[in-house]
């Protein structure tokens, strides 16, 4: 239970109300005809706190499917935003909350706020309750590539 904790979407923040209501609206245009698996994503970035979102769109071959963190991501990078503060995520599961796949944790972590992280928020439609944990614990050992600060000289 350290690495998470389930509260009720009242006591959350503005911002976070917000995020997660964005969240909820994307996952409306999810494309998901062959899953019925509607998936809806939010990005706030830590530069101007501005919000991208994103929906899943599946594809019949189902390798180039796109998830909806993944589908936000890019809009963000677009306009040139590097830090990502938090990230709502909002699907409908039978007994838990969706989080992010590995693919998009993987991406999600290219792009932590300045203090080395980001927080995630995972929600039901109903929007009653939120899982609230950190990028870093569900991600513990995520893969750093060649960065300037990694580099042994």
């Amino acid at each position: 239970m350290d690495n998470y904790k389930i509260i009720d979407f009242t006591s959350l923040n503005e911002t976070v109300q917000d995020l997660i209501r964005q969240a909820a609206e994307a996952r409306k245009n999810a494309y998901c005809p062959y899953s019925n698996f509607a998936v809806g994503a939010a990005i706030l970035t830590e530069e101007a706190s501005k919000v991208y979102t994103g929906c899943n769109i599946e594809n019949a071959t189902f390798a180039p499917c796109i998830c909806a963190e993944r589908a936000a991501v890019p809009k963000a990078i677009c306009d040139g935003y590097l830090k990502f503060k938090m990230v709502a995520v909002v699907a409908h599961q039978q007994g838990c909350f969706t989080a992010p796949c590995g693919v998009c944790r993987q991406t999600l972590s290219e792009f932590r706020g300045s203090d080395g992280d980001i927080d995630i928020y995972l929600c039901k439609p109903p929007m009653d309750k939120v899982l609230c944990t950190k990028l870093s614990k569900l991600l513990p050992l995520a893969f750093e590539s060649f960065m300037k600060d990694n580099v042994i000289e």
